[in-house]
C-alpha cells in the first residue's frame, strides 16, 4: 500500500505506513534479528524512522550540550603546552642540533567553567559536527571527547536534515 501512495504523488499518506511498517519490523520477534530490532529501535529513538526533524535536532543539541559540557570540565587544558628548544652548541663552531618537544596538558584544578573555556568549548564541538578538527589543544580525554562527538554529531545532523528533507519534500 505504501508503494500504491508513493507512486499517486501522495507523500504523508505513504509516510504514515512506512512509519507502520517500521513499528511492526521493531516489534517483530519472527523475522528480524535482535541486532535489526536494536538498530531500528535506535532509528525510532533517534528520529522516528527519519520523520521527525524536532526529535534529531534535539537529540542533536543534547549531544552538543553534553560535549560543551565535558569539554570545559575534562577536555581543555589550563593553558596550551609551550615548545621548549634544548640542545647543544659546539665551542669551536660547527651544526647545532635543537630537540623541539611540548608538555603534556594539564586540567585546571579550579575555574573551569569560564567564558573563554566556553568559547573554545563551542568552536571545538561546532567543528566536530561538521566532521573537521578544531586544532585546539587537548587532553588526552578531551581527544577522546572530540572523536566521539566527530562520529555522533554528524549523523544526528544528517538524521535531522533527513527528517527536513522529508517534511519539505510533502
Amino acid at each position: 500500500m505504501r508503494k500504491t501512495f508513493e507512486d499517486a504523488k501522495n507523500e504523508p499518506g505513504a509516510s504514515d505506513f512506512y512509519y507502520g511498517e517500521m513499528e511492526m519490523r521493531r516489534h517483530s520477534q519472527m523475522e528480524t534479528s535482535r541486532v535489526e530490532r536494536w538498530l531500528i529501535a535506535a532509528y525510532w529513538a533517534l528520529s522516528g524512522y527519519g520523520l521527525r526533524a524536532l526529535r534529531s535536532l534535539s537529540w542533536l543539541a543534547l549531544a552538543m550540550t553534553t560535549t560543551i559540557l565535558l569539554m570545559m570540565g575534562l577536555g581543555l587544558p589550563l593553558e596550551s603546552p609551550k615548545q621548549t628548544a634544548t640542545g647543544t652548541v659546539p665551542a669551536h663552531g660547527g651544526k647545532v642540533t635543537f630537540e623541539i618537544d611540548t608538555e603534556s596538558p594539564q586540567n585546571p584544578t579550579r575555574d573551569r567553567f569560564t567564558g573563554t573555556r566556553f568559547e573554545k568549548a563551542v568552536s571545538v564541538t561546532l567543528n566536530s559536527v561538521v566532521f573537521r578538527s578544531s586544532g585546539q589543544d587537548l587532553t588526552t580525554t578531551g581527544g577522546y571527547i572530540e572523536m566521539a562527538s566527530r562520529f555522533s554529531e554528524p549523523v544526528l545532523l544528517g538524521l535531522a536534515i533527513l527528517a527536513v528533507r522529508g517534511r519539505v519534500k510533502r
